[in-house]
């Protein structure tokens, strides 16, 4: 019986097919794994780089192309025959001598680039590897055959221009040094490109290298798991190298953060290592995020990954809201009244307009008192004046001398009483009162359950920017402080809610790993969107702050559309113009999404697209987090639109909590703009917004 390693280009290729063709080339393939009478054969290639490929009739004029190792063999792609014959020729497959992984070679675009290189040699310049000897380069695993092309290389564009046609774990050691890296950097890219530590390596044990690869093969051992591989979405069974590692590290002996940029696959992070908790089954699981349209886009991901219905039970997976206030009403015995914004809103004008502002010979604004309670005083859960007055305020601009602070903490009790009095609380409230609730002795939590306690043995944090102090508060008494208790992962730069906090300060000092490589954007789009965010540093999560530096995506792209419309109208019609021709190119309606900043233009282009009779996604900015899709438009992008006036504090007010409003626009646009894996078209009429990159 054959043994079967699928990689992802194959399955990649079949959803490519047309139905009847993908049906019939995935009957052919059971057959062949079940060695059937009327299996498909290996059919050897002239001509071929690599003598252990052969190719295997799938469909009528379409073939696989697989390479052969005793009875294993690893499918990597199914193409029309001609296209076929030519992978099949052009291509060599080899292991990484220094860390044991296999390594897919255009040997045929190396050959035609060669001339060239050699070239653009004589015409001078200082040789880019010429401080390391063959030895040193051979010992981080650059294959023997690519020596003469490096030694003919004098300028980095030398290197960029061959990166499409290397193997990953051969461009990446050799990118660090031509950047003036030392072998130690080389190392450490080259060890980012592996999942497991090889303790020998055999370079011709091809074997042994795919087990090394779990992002380069899955192992099909019957036809039960052959459906699963081609069922489910390949994000269930590839996992990038640093991906694979991070979700499955047997155990961390302290809570981690992990953060990255958009596309880093922090959120599939996230649901692997959720499922190997459950699947160890030492304890009730937490995945949680900060809102519940995020936690059900979790919660049906994880069915789709987990088929064993008991490992699937032990994971829950929610919001942080909803866990305070499933906590505080079971402890008091009926669920907790809510105050609405709008209430909240005016108790805070109320406040304003009090006695508080005129006694003081100043006046505090609403907005300044809301965020002072949300961001000082719930943040660091002050409970008294004396506490109030010696307490930093970090992130405020503004200056509180005492007598100040003391009319402030006086119209903060005074909305807090009002609350009281009609017996209603606002989620951070909850949040706090949870944390307190769970907030003794957490090592219990595993035995006799006690009433208002929710008890987790490892929690799981996906969009952990988001959340307030208060909220961490409540995860760190919810679970008991062991190995695997807190796993965490987000990123400042795309916070959308203006809470800054360091993890040790509320309690949970974190090991933090850091992604670099986004596997959804494509350069093009990244380098758009990190510049329309704004390079530089944001806060939170861990002291200091956290840069862009080394962020970069892989592959190449189209660049961002920008489009200049003279009205509204006119940019609606192009919206639906534009959308329309992504449909006729064959994009599914599923990978297509619209965002704009207010429910009025969402609304507008929502009814456009639907009278031309089209069906996609549309979101305000807000709702794009968390989501991917292969084409996005976000429209409105207008000076007045994007920043929202009336999202942005008066600069006299308070300008540092300006400035903060201001990024946090920005990082909105920013989310949505990064959710397009393909294609980002952004349209404005009138002028622009003064985000958009020049």
């Amino acid at each position: 019986m054959p043994r079967l390693a699928l990689s992802p280009e194959f399955l990649h290729g079949l959803d490519a097919l047309p139905r009847p063709v993908r049906r019939e080339a995935i009957l052919a393939v059971r057959r062949f794994l079940l060695n059937a009478s009327t299996a498909p054969h290996p059919e050897r290639v002239r001509n071929c780089r690599d003598p252990r490929v052969a190719t295997l009739r799938l469909a009528d004029r379409h073939r696989g192309v697989v390479v052969r190792q005793d009875d294993v063999y690893w499918l990597l792609t199914v193409l029309p025959d001609a296209e076929a014959w030519s992978y099949a020729q052009r291509h060599r497959f080899g292991v990484n001598t220094a860390v044991g992984i296999v390594e897919v070679w255009d040997a045929e675009a190396l050959e035609r680039i060669e001339p060239a290189l050699r070239r653009a040699s004589r015409s001078g310049g200082r040789p880019v590897f010429e401080d390391f000897c063959d030895t040193d380069l051979l010992n981080i695993g650059v294959d023997a055959r690519l020596l003469p092309l490096l030694r003919m290389m004098t300028s980095e564009a030398h290197l960029a221009a061959v990166e499409p046609l290397l193997p990953r774990s051969q461009f990446a050691p050799l990118s660090a040094l031509a950047r003036g890296g030392s072998l130690a950097a080389a190392w450490r890219e080259l060890d980012a490109c592996r999942c497991r530590a090889a303790d020998e390596v055999d370079p011709e044990d091809l074997l042994t290298a795919l087990r090394r690869s779990p992002d380069r093969a899955a192992f099909a051992a019957d036809a039960a798991e052959l459906e699963r591989l081609v069922a489910q979405p390949h994000w269930c069974t590839f996992l990038y190298p640093p991906q694979h590692t991070y979700a499955n590290w047997p155990a961390y002996d302290e809570p981690v953060l992990i953060t990255g940029g958009a596309g880093t696959g922090k959120t599939v992070i996230a649901l692997h290592r959720a499922a190997l908790l459950a699947r160890a089954a030492t304890g009730p699981v937490l995945l949680v995020t900060f809102s519940q349209g995020l936690a059900t886009e979790l919660s049906a991901r994880l069915d789709t990954m987990v088929g064993d219905e008991l490992v699937r039970k032990r994971v829950e997976v929610g919001n942080v809201d909803r866990i305070a206030h499933r906590i505080v009403a079971e402890a008091e015995g009926r669920a907790p009244a809510l105050v609405s914004s709008d209430d909240l809103a005016g108790l805070w004008q109320e406040a304003a307009a009090g006695r508080f502002g005129k006694h003081s010979g100043r006046r505090f604004g609403s907005a300044f008192l809301l965020r002072e309670w949300e961001q000082v005083i719930l943040a660091q859960d002050l409970r008294t004046l004396e506490e109030y007055q010696a307490a930093a305020r970090p992130g405020r601009s503004v200056p509180l001398d005492a007598g100040a602070r003391t009319l402030v903490w006086d119209a903060v009790q005074h909305v807090i009483g009002r609350l009281r009095e009609t017996g209603r609380r606002t989620l951070l409230q909850l949040a706090s009162e949870a944390a307190g609730l769970l907030g003794r002795a957490v090592g219990d939590l595993l035995g006799d359950r006690e009433p208002g306690r929710e008890p987790y043995r490892h929690i799981v944090v996906d969009e952990a920017q988001d959340l307030h102090p208060a909220q961490w508060r409540l995860l760190r008494a919810a679970v008991p402080a062991a190995p695997n208790d807190l796993f965490i992962l987000g990123d400042p730069h795309q916070r959308m809610f203006d809470t800054r906090v360091a993890l040790a300060d509320v309690g949970i000092p974190v090991r933090r790993f850091h992604l670099k490589l986004s596997y959804r954007l494509p350069p093009e789009i990244l380098s758009w969107g990190v510049r329309l965010r704004g390079g530089g540093p944001a806060d939170g999560l861990v002291a200091g702050n956290a840069g862009l530096y080394g962020y970069r995506g892989l592959g190449h792209g189209p660049r961002p559309m920008v489009r200049e419309y003279v009205t509204p109208a006119a940019e609606i019609a192009g919206l639906v113009s534009t959308v329309a021709e992504w449909l006729r190119e064959g994009v599914p309606t599923a990978e297509i999404a619209v965002a704009a900043r207010t429910a009025d233009l969402v609304r507008t282009a929502r009814t456009a697209l639907r009278e031309a009779g089209i069906t996609v996604k549309v979101a305000l900015l807000h709702g794009m987090k968390g989501l991917e899709f292969r084409r996005v438009a976000v429209i409105g992008v207008a000076d007045g639109i994007v920043p929202a006036p009336d999202a942005l504090t008066p600069a006299a007010e308070d300008p540092t909590a300006r400035a903060h409003d201001l990024q946090r626009e920005r990082g909105l646009l920013y989310v949505a703009c990064t959710r397009a894996g393909e294609l980002l078209y952004v349209s404005y009429s009138g002028r622009a917004s003064p985000f958009l990159p020049v």
